[in-house]
């Protein structure tokens, strides 16, 4: 089963300083068929003006996986971590048992990514957080694990059973996934245009997959993707 989601038609708030599109129901944007998709819970894609942010607030028993697109994003939080995350590369936090960011584009020019939660297979544990460069040269032709709740050597880690992956195809290429029919794929665009086993999809486009062993992407353009396999 492959479900094309597109762009124009999820979920938007528009703050001033934030517009935020919404692939599942988050804050004031309520659908009650998109209220996960397995484990993953929120996919937003941000737009995010220049020396602006989300001031501190909590949160707990979450795995929440920032991918930046354009700009960068600089991270505090309650627990004296303080970074900043450029464009093409992750940041994990593991909620955990509770913890208090900030996250703020400290940059001159908009900052966009997408931001993306999974709900916890393991909870209990203490709060985390780690941010890590992934090249996009190193993504080429292939998906790349960012982020994984399994034992992925050069991945963040998460505390939950999925992997968050990262591909750059060129026009013409294509690269095939071996998903697993128990579990659940969502596979976004960041930049170009992509067909998912004869499914197009435009840039920002959700593709929701599942009850398929393996599925094929073909870029139909220079793409930039990002997937979530999760039970």
């Amino acid at each position: 089963m492959i479900e094309l989601r597109p762009f124009s038609r999820i979920g938007s708030a528009h703050h001033g300083w934030l517009d935020a599109r919404h692939h599942f129901s988050f804050a004031s944007y309520f659908d009650p068929n998109r209220m996960h998709w397995g484990n993953l819970r929120v996919w937003n894609d941000d737009w995010i003006a220049p020396h602006t942010g989300f001031p501190p607030h909590p949160h707990r028993d979450m795995e929440i996986i920032t991918y930046v697109r354009e700009g960068a994003i600089s991270h505090e939080d309650s627990l004296g971590n303080q970074g900043r995350t450029a464009a093409g590369d992750v940041q994990v936090m593991s909620a955990g048992t509770g913890i208090v960011h900030a996250e703020y584009n400290k940059e001159d020019v908009p900052t966009r990514l997408f931001q993306i939660w999974i709900l916890p297979t393991r909870q209990g544990d203490e709060p985390g957080w780690g941010t890590k460069p992934f090249p996009k040269g190193d993504r080429s032709g292939r998906f790349v694990v960012l982020a994984s709740g399994y034992d992925d050597a050069e991945a963040l880690p998460i505390r939950t059973e999925a992997r968050v992956l990262g591909a750059t195809l060129k026009a013409g290429e294509s690269v095939t996934y071996p998903l697993g029919a128990a579990r659940k794929g969502y596979l976004v665009a960041a930049t170009g245009e992509i067909e998912v086993d004869g499914v197009k999809a435009a840039a920002r486009d959700g593709v929701a997959i599942a009850d398929l062993e393996q599925f094929t992407v073909k870029a139909l353009a220079d793409s930039e993707l990002v997937l979530v396999d999760t039970l």
